[in-house]
């Protein structure tokens, strides 16, 4: 699977906002005692919201929720596509060809510069208003057996059973069960509650945790 294959299965943009939105919340409590791997900043920048992935492993990506639409990318240290695959670093070649005006300073964010330099592997995006035509990519081609991490890295995002596939990453990565029916309730957007972040969480602080909900924009209830 490369960002070809990507772009076919991700959903629309609201629907990835909403669902970006969730896995961060859920991250956010599956994760305590430790760091969150998934996050979502809304109002990053005025208007714009973030959501990311940073797995302390040297791997990650963000995705922009721009009124003008979305831009998407990923960093996979070990694929093929690697701009460290060359001394003076390098985009696999067509990664960034055809990304709309509107969208493609975020290329040169500061907050995605590596010493310097857009370390990317893979890159989507998706134009709102008449120039969009759903998710699209840069003119890239690979060889069999050529990575660029599409094929793992969104998976959170893109599973056709979105709680499914928060399980399958969440008891891999923390290496123990979660409760499905929470996990659920808050892929659906349900208000979280005490029993529910109880059930992911048994060493969770519930005002911390309602604290940083309601940062999302989460309604929150308190028995």
């Amino acid at each position: 699977m490369s960002v070809h294959d990507l772009i076919a299965v991700l959903p629309e943009p609201r629907e990835l906002r909403a669902r970006c939105r969730a896995v961060a919340l859920l991250d956010t409590i599956a994760s305590v005692p430790y760091d969150p791997s998934l996050a979502f900043v809304s109002d990053w920048r005025p208007g714009v919201d973030l959501a990311g992935m940073d797995n302390g492993s040297g791997d990650q990506y963000h995705i922009v929720f721009d009124p003008a639409g979305v831009f998407l990318y990923g960093f996979d240290h070990e694929s093929d596509a690697t701009p460290w695959r060359e001394n003076d670093r390098a985009h696999w070649p067509g990664l960034l060809d055809g990304l709309p005006a509107p969208l493609a300073h975020y290329a040169q964010a500061p907050e995605f510069q590596f010493d310097g330099f857009f370390d990317a592997t893979v890159c989507a995006w998706y134009e709102t208003g008449a120039g969009g035509g759903g998710w699209q990519c840069g003119p890239v081609e690979f060889t069999d057996g050529d990575t660029d991490g599409a094929d793992w890295m969104f998976d959170v995002l893109t599973g056709a059973d979105s709680t499914q596939a928060f399980l399958e990453y969440a008891e891999d990565y923390y290496e123990r069960a979660f409760d499905r029916e929470a996990v659920s309730a808050v892929l659906k957007g349900a208000p979280l509650d005490r029993r529910m972040v109880a059930a992911l969480s048994a060493t969770a602080n519930f005002d911390a945790i309602a604290t940083q909900a309601r940062a999302l924009g989460w309604t929150v209830l308190d028995s």
